[in-house]
């Protein structure tokens, strides 16, 4: 805290932790703040004297148990960053489509059960967090949001993403986990800023060849779906440099994979590999490649040749008789789980 002076000159006021059941009137005094933290509390409602705090940029709220968000907030015209994560909001008030500053809005693990299409009115959005909560639909109204970066639609009930999502140029992590998504609209490969995609714990049967229209991608996961192959198209995607694949059914893999030269970490744990495709021995930056869990007999001599591999995890296959290049392999610095 500052001296009684300088109150009204403080810009920073973090109260996180506290116990706190309402918010203390004693804020008032700092008439120049511009970022109130409040995580972590035990706040059920915010005070209608908020509305002094005109300069306000950020407000944090995570972690409370607001079930409702006051009309003084309407006043804050300044307000960039709006994170109320983790409380019992079921509905969003109108007015947070008027805070036409927020860059950065966080509403995720509420029961919310409906996006409303006024989202799409936050052009200025660089980051939606709208995770955990019970959402079955997303707006179309989310393509307006041109400038977005980051989006998190995880841990839902989404069945399908709007074809307006293509519109999302800018977009560079997407997280799409934990849905009930067996689909991918055909305007999902104008995403060509993307580097993170997150599809894990849905239910794809099959991956569609758009997804090589991703040229950007650094990082995909495709984790406890019920893949049975990969296109072909995989092997476009030559800046990836992690493929996750665990849980799936893939019983091959496309000769194609061999093209994937960045790739450092490939997790294949948990599917029904009984080979492993010779294309992959280009794969010369390779570091983790796990195998746990096919149904791998023998492996292939070029494995000894990936020149980076620190890891190698075979555990859970039936193996006939351990390749004499495993002690090549354990010599040079690679640890093998057998």
């Amino acid at each position: 805290m500052s001296d009684s002076n300088n109150l009204g000159k403080q810009e920073t006021l973090d109260l996180t932790s506290l116990q706190l059941i309402t918010v203390p009137q004693s804020v008032t005094k700092h008439m120049l703040l511009k970022r109130l933290v409040l995580d972590e509390n035990v706040l059920t409602e915010l005070p209608d004297w908020m509305d002094v705090l005109t300069e306000l940029e950020e407000l944090h709220l995570d972690n409370n148990k607001l079930s409702e968000l006051p009309p003084s907030l309407s006043h804050l015209a300044k307000l960039q960053i709006f994170s109320a994560r983790a409380n019992n909001l079921k509905v969003l008030p109108d007015f947070i489509w008027q805070l036409n500053d927020l860059k950065h809005l966080s509403i995720g693990q509420n029961p919310l059960h409906v996006l409303p299409e006024q989202i799409g009115d936050l052009y200025d959005l660089t980051q939606l967090y709208v995770h955990d909560n019970e959402l079955t639909a997303v707006p179309t109204t989310i393509g307006q949001l041109t400038n977005l970066e980051i989006l998190d639609l995880g841990h839902n009930l989404l069945t399908a993403v709007p074809p307006t999502i293509g519109s999302l140029h800018n977009l560079k992590t997407l997280y799409l986990s934990d849905n009930q998504l067996s689909t991918l609209p055909n305007t999902f490969s104008n995403l060509n800023s993307l580097c993170y995609l997150g599809l894990t714990h849905n239910q794809f049967t099959e991956l569609p060849s758009l997804i090589g229209n991703l040229t950007n991608l650094q990082e995909l996961r495709l984790y406890h779906n019920q893949l049975t192959t990969l296109p072909d198209s995989i092997g476009s995607l030559t800046r990836l440099k992690e493929l996750h694949l665990m849980n799936n059914r893939l019983h091959t893999l496309p000769d194609t994979v061999g093209n994937l030269t960045s790739l450092t970490h490939l997790d294949l744990r948990n599917n029904r590999l009984k080979s492993l495709p010779g294309t992959m021995r280009q794969l010369q930056n390779l570091t983790f490649l796990d195998l746990r869990a096919n149904r791998l007999n023998t492996l292939p001599n070029w494995l000894a040749d990936l020149p980076n591999l620190t890891k190698l995890d075979l555990r859970w296959n039936k193996l006939w008789t351990p390749p004499s290049w495993f002690n090549q392999l354990e010599q040079r610095g690679c640890t093998i789980y057998q």
